[in-house]
């Protein structure tokens, strides 16, 4: 993907998300991030063969892993600070979910 087309998927999920009651900021950070997280992946996957090295293969998957990690824990977050100032109907929800679903979701992560 070009950086042209980089940005305007970018600029795409940002107004995805607007439209959708999310933060656009935050939702241009979690792209970025999850962006980089595919880049550090797919420069791993290029790296692979007879001779790599065990110690970098694994801090390249563990530097993905905690990107994605970052990016989930971003969502939730997001979807926390959505429910506690939205609320103007007491149900407590985001995107369907209950504050005990979104608690659910952030534990899947911990």
């Amino acid at each position: 993907m070009t950086t042209d087309a980089a940005a305007t998927g970018t600029a795409d999920a940002t107004a995805v998300a607007a439209d959708a009651g999310h933060d656009p900021e935050a939702m241009r950070k979690i792209m970025n991030r999850l962006k980089r997280a595919e880049g550090q992946l797919r420069a791993l996957i290029e790296s692979m063969g007879a001779d790599s090295n065990c110690k970098d293969v694994v801090t390249q998957l563990s530097a993905v892993s905690k990107a994605l990690d970052r990016a989930g824990f971003m969502i939730i977050a997001n979807a926390l600070q959505s429910c506690s100032t939205e609320d103007a109907d007491g149900q407590g929800s985001h995107d369907g979910m209950t504050k005990d679903d979104i608690e659910k979701l952030f534990l899947t992560l911990a």
